[in-house]
């Protein structure tokens, strides 16, 4: 039977090479602090307790930890890999059962290959090492394994002989084991090395020293890239938009360009989607079967619903909601709104706290002015209701059921049901002002 499992998630680190004053850790993915990547495949790998270790100067990771619901350990001063997973011993004093050590600079990790590495210790396996082959093993560790096919030890490139260094087998750094006797070996781990640092590579060598095996788990390496730099976040933000990509069409959708729609973390796109080129999902997009999102449009925290169109150049603000076989055009902004089945924004206006009822249309130029300077109200729009373009509904207000709104006016009243609602000025026509005008101007310049 499995055995309950646990995470730490080193997230120390300030990354210096990444020259914010935010923490490296705290640096998003699709819209996601790359440390909430790790919490999140923590707890899709089956971990029961998960601790995150931060910094004295990454108070924002502890916040970040703490608000995915983790318990959070403080790393204070920072003595290598080691001595970070020692940090988490208090929290996890009286736990039973394995753990494994995650990185929260790691966000391209499958609960797949963490799955992998937590199997090894159910084969009989004291301590296992996730691996990986690169094309280029450049400065990485070397994991050396026996001819027995053990995990042997793990060797720093600046440590090895011209043999180990020959090993394409490379330490992604992931390592799990019981976590009774990780925190003892950590316990013998001294920091006789040039840095004065506790390293947690050093487990695996005191662990084949008490006869228990260790084993190296195949990885890969577009899963284990750390994120160190600006250039590396880039190339992070990269890999996962490629693999989103992939899955998206894979479920049935249709991206006619690829490579130029970006998906947020938590992007849900239905069957026979239709998304074209240039088009951006912030978190907290669904997009319901057979919708048509044009290209160039901003979309974030709304519901497209089944058939509807948006775009293009559009912009879906959160709390946004399409309904079904609606249609949001041209230059159309909509913020915490609702359309209903069938309506119709089709170019060039701002919707903003209203609720839109099903077939209404909205023409050109509409605004729903909902904020006075102090709040925000809210405009009801009836079904099937007709609002002419250019018009400002002034809310509070309410355009009742099939009821019309001249064009050009600003509504500052309710309009009841099938009314037509006027609120402009009079037109007046003054005769031959126009000509006047033009002579008196072409005069005064000729004086000039």
């Amino acid at each position: 039977m499995p055995q309950p499992r646990a995470a730490v998630i080193l997230a120390a680190g300030l990354g210096t090479r990444m020259k914010s004053d935010l923490p490296k850790c705290a640096h998003a993915v699709a819209g996601r602090p790359m440390v909430q990547w790790a919490i999140d495949l923590a707890r899709q790998s089956g971990a029961d307790r998960i601790v995150t270790v931060y910094g004295r100067k990454s108070p924002q990771i502890a916040a970040l930890g703490e608000a995915a619901g983790t318990e959070t350990a403080l790393q204070d001063p920072p003595l290598g890999t080691g001595h970070a997973v020692r940090a988490a011993e208090q929290a996890l004093k009286g736990f039973d059962g394995d753990m494994i050590v995650l990185y929260g600079d790691t966000p391209l990790i499958t609960a797949a290959t963490v799955s992998r590495v937590f199997e090894a210790l159910e084969g009989g396996a004291s301590v296992a090492v996730l691996g990986f082959e690169p094309d280029d093993p450049a400065a990485y560790g070397r994991l050396i394994v026996n001819a027995g096919g053990e995990l042997e030890k793990i060797v720093e490139f600046k440590d090895a002989s011209a043999e180990e260094r020959a090993v394409r087998l490379c330490n992604s750094g992931v390592m799990a084991g019981n976590a009774a006797l990780m925190f003892e070996l950590l316990g013998e781990v001294t920091n006789d090395n040039a840095n004065k640092e506790y390293y947690l590579t050093d487990v695996v060598g005191l662990a084949r020293a008490r006869g228990l095996k260790a084993v190296a788990v195949h990885g890969d390496e577009a899963e284990v890239l750390g994120v160190n730099s600006r250039a590396d976040l880039a190339d992070a933000e990269a890999a996962w938009q490629s693999r989103k990509r992939a899955e998206v069409m894979k479920e049935g959708a249709t991206l006619i360009a690829p490579e130029t729609v970006w998906f947020g973390f938590d992007t849900r796109i239905g069957r026979d989607v239709l998304i074209e080129p240039n088009v951006f999902f912030g978190p907290g997009v669904t997009v319901e079967d057979n919708a048509v999102i044009h290209g160039f449009s901003h979309l974030e925290g709304c519901r497209v619903r089944a058939g509807a169109q948006v775009g293009p150049f559009v912009r879906l603000r959160p709390a946004a909601d399409i309904g079904p076989k609606a249609k949001v055009g041209n230059f159309v902004e909509v913020k915490k709104s609702t359309l209903g089945e069938g309506a119709k924004a089709s170019h060039l206006s701002y919707i903003g706290d209203a609720e839109v009822g099903a077939n209404a249309n909205i023409g050109a130029g509409t605004i729903t002015c909902n904020y006075d300077g102090f709040g925000k109200h809210r405009t009801v729009i009836g079904d099937g209701a007709f609002i002419g373009s250019n018009s400002s509904l002034v809310a509070p207000v309410t355009i009742g059921a099939g009821a019309y709104t001249g064009s050009g006016s600003v509504v500052t009243d309710d309009v009841p049901a099938d009314a037509l609602g006027l609120a402009r000025a009079k037109q007046a026509n003054k005769e031959g002002w126009a000509a006047r005008f033009r002579a008196a101007m072409t005069k005064r310049k000729g004086e000039g």
